[in-house]
């Protein structure tokens, strides 16, 4: 029996389980009170239970269902027909390198803060399904992204919880020797060191990087310690050690990568450093920059120019004097390669501006953003029309079995032997779905529903009894008794992200008093869910929380308007699952792609957005809701004023009435409709399967 726990254990040190239901039903069903504490974290959670507690549970059904995951884990690691194999054998050897500067996983490991890791954790999780040789690199932080709380007056407070890599399903990168693997590099004018730590994701792998060790200088130390933490010095000193140090890492382990793939500008300086080898060799500087773009590409997030990374002059030459000495290459040299006017190379240094210098091929991350990304950047290119602009774009999406309730794919397997073959195609989608009848979908979505309630009141009365307001919020005034603030019976809208400014969370407040007929109606009433984080140096988007946090307290929203706190990945997939609506209503064209609204589709719920990013793509006009139709106003007060009215109409005349209008047996056949149009035409296309197969077979393999 003893090797069962080995294969418990060995489950527990590959993320693939976070993607396999039942393997996440295993181990929550050890103790589902500890796996709500430790943050669903099987590592943690195995070093509460003992060996002898284990050995009791196994000679009974949690037995067999440990060897059913077990072989289905052994099956998926040595599987032969992949994808890849089939259809681009050629990176199923040699590695593709993975570069971002954070990755969402799973919520127990806090190396993310937003979107950008959301999908880097999808892409990879996605490589492996598929069987692609997939590498990435990151940094390896250890406090995370932080902590959210709110105050009483709903203002958010950040903490930084440390994590511990004995906690987490890490091993430590050796050498041969078995001795810990140090790289070295330089960043100013001193040598910093860093280990490496080596995450697996199911066939893949992702190397963390960690400058946390005695050999460093205290302030060195702590390069890694938060996602995106500190001022612009600390920013240069990460993207220094993700870049450089990643391929000073490859360069120890012996790996060479077939591409490099950069994930934003973040890890743009991995060109210098392949730079600097080719210069090694004794090519010329022209020769060496034609080499390291033919193994390179890149894709860029950022709509607007103040999101991308920029450094001074003087910041520059301060952190890479040494380096640009020991490597023979001239300062003007690497300014010129960042530098968004090549004749002035006293301005700022631009690392898209590298990244897209130093790339055989690049990409925004929807068919709107490519378009702006080339408007964008077009002065780089000032021989060249705007179309012309060699940016092109792959359409982001989601992993599907990340995002699947356990309950959703139960519902669907079955109907159909698994969710990949059911969203292979629109027609595969629509086959399926032509064997469910309006009865079960309805029923999926009410069991769906009240799993989100509970939740939200479980999560909700902690929070509230923190922020010593819980009498006044969750008791019934008449019993005295706790009472759940939402139902499942009434339209459910949700709305989660991260609060920058330009995401206009709360638009829908524009108009109290329409909100409070819309929220209040007698016989068609709406609740709505918030949750979100904005960046601790965002005052705007803290106000933004807090005006949320205060209307919600407001007697007419009070159990029917809810803001829940330290929104994470866990927070998102109850989320996603259970609200009819996603609302997303950034200020167009600011929102690259997004890819919550995606993630509703398999549940059964409706995307209602502004057509910005992807939504303008997959938007048929009877799968989901357009709030407007991309006009564009001269002032922020004009598009709210204009956004908001389109927002409260389409609520009012389509959505509502179509939610509430119902046929003998209860069910709402037309919104019902809308639900199958929208899983047919959205899950089979905006999913990261799709994607990666994109980059593989159109950026990946080298174009000839």
């Amino acid at each position: 029996m003893r090797q069962y726990i080995a294969e418990l254990k060995k489950l527990s040190s590959n993320l693939w389980w976070s993607w396999d239901t039942e393997a996440k039903e295993l181990f929550k069903e050890l103790s589902p009170l500890l796996w709500e504490r430790v943050n669903h974290n099987p590592v943690e959670l195995l070093r509460h239970i003992s060996n002898d507690e284990l050995l009791a549970r196994l000679n009974c059904e949690f037995g067999e269902k440990l060897e059913r995951v077990s072989k289905r884990f052994d099956a998926y690691m040595s599987e032969t027909g992949t994808w890849a194999h089939e259809h681009t054998p050629e990176l199923t050897r040699d590695p593709i390198a993975y570069f971002s500067a954070e990755f969402g996983i799973h919520e127990s490991v806090r190396i993310y803060s937003g979107g950008l890791g959301v999908l880097a954790g999808d892409h990879i999780k996605s490589a492996s399904d598929l069987g692609l040789n997939f590498i990435g690199v990151s940094l390896f932080y250890r406090e995370g992204y932080f902590r959210q709380y709110l105050n009483q007056d709903g203002w958010q407070v950040e903490e930084y919880p440390m994590q511990y890599p004995e906690s987490l399903p890490l091993e430590k990168v050796t050498d041969a020797d078995g001795k810990d693997l140090i790289i070295s590099f330089t960043i100013a004018q001193s040598e910093v060191h860093a280990q490496a730590w080596c995450l697996n994701v199911g066939r893949a792998k992702l190397y963390l990087l960690d400058t946390n060790i005695p050999a460093n200088e205290s302030h060195y130390r702590d390069i890694c310690s938060r996602v995106y933490g500190g001022d612009q010095n600390m920013r240069i000193n990460q993207e220094i050690l993700l870049g450089i140090g990643g391929i000073k890492l490859f360069n120890a382990l012996g790996i060479s990568p077939a591409v490099y793939h950069m994930n934003e500008g973040h890890s743009a300086f991995l060109t210098l450093e392949l730079l600097a080898a080719r210069l090694a060799e004794g090519m010329s500087l022209e020769e060496a920059k034609k080499a390291v773009s033919s193994t390179c590409v890149f894709t860029t997030h950022t709509p607007v120019p103040a999101g991308h990374d920029r450094f001074s002059r003087d910041m520059m030459h301060y952190s890479f004097d040494r380096y640009l000495r020991e490597n023979g290459i001239m300062f003007d040299d690497l300014m010129r390669l960042g530098a968004e006017n090549p004749e002035d190379l006293h301005g700022q240094f631009t690392m898209t501006v590298l990244a897209l210098n130093l790339s055989r091929a690049a990409n925004g991350v929807s068919k709107l953003h490519g378009e702006v990304s080339r408007e964008m950047w077009q002065h780089l290119y000032p021989e060249t029309s705007a179309d012309e602009v060699p940016i092109d774009h792959v359409t982001n999406g989601i992993h599907i079995p990340s995002w699947s309730a356990g309950f959703t794919e139960r519902f669907w397997k079955r109907h159909t032997d698994s969710l990949e073959s059911m969203t292979a195609s629109p027609e595969a989608a629509e086959s399926v779905l032509a064997q469910v009848s309006d009865e079960e979908l309805w029923c999926m979505r009410y069991r769906l529903k009240r799993n989100l309630m509970d939740f939200v009141y479980r999560y909700l009365s902690n929070q509230l009894f923190h922020q010593h307001v819980y009498t006044s919020y969750l008791e019934d005034e008449s019993s005295k008794s706790p009472k759940n603030p939402l139902s499942p019976d009434v339209l459910t809208i949700g709305f989660a992200r991260r609060f920058a400014t330009y995401k206009r969370a709360p638009l829908i407040f524009r108009d109290i008093e329409r909100l409070t007929r819309i929220v209040n109606h007698p016989t068609m009433p709406v609740q709505i869910i918030f949750s979100g984080k904005a960046h601790p140096h965002d005052d705007a988007g803290k106000q933004f929380i807090q005006q949320i946090v205060e209307n919600m307290r407001l007697p007419q929203f009070k159990g029917k308007i809810i803001f829940l706190e330290n929104y994470n990945l866990g927070v998102a997939k109850r989320m996603i699952s259970g609200v009819d609506v996603w609302l997303n209503n950034p200020l167009r064209p600011m929102e690259a792609s997004g890819t919550s609204g995606q993630k509703i589709a398999l549940h059964g719920g409706l995307n209602f957005s502004v057509p910005d990013g992807w939504w303008p793509e997959a938007y048929n006009g009877e799968n989901g809701w357009s709030i407007g139709h991309g006009e564009q106003f001269d002032t922020d007060e004009e598009q709210d004023r204009h956004d908001a009215e389109q927002l409260y109409a389409t609520l009012e005349n389509k959505i509502i009435p179509a939610y509430y209008e119902r046929d003998e047996n209860n069910i709402p056949v037309r919104w019902l409709k809308k639900v199958r149009n929208a899983i047919a035409t959205i899950a089979p296309v905006y999913n990261t399967h799709r994607m990666v197969k994109e980059y593989a077979t159109r950026f990946y393999l080298e174009r000839k």
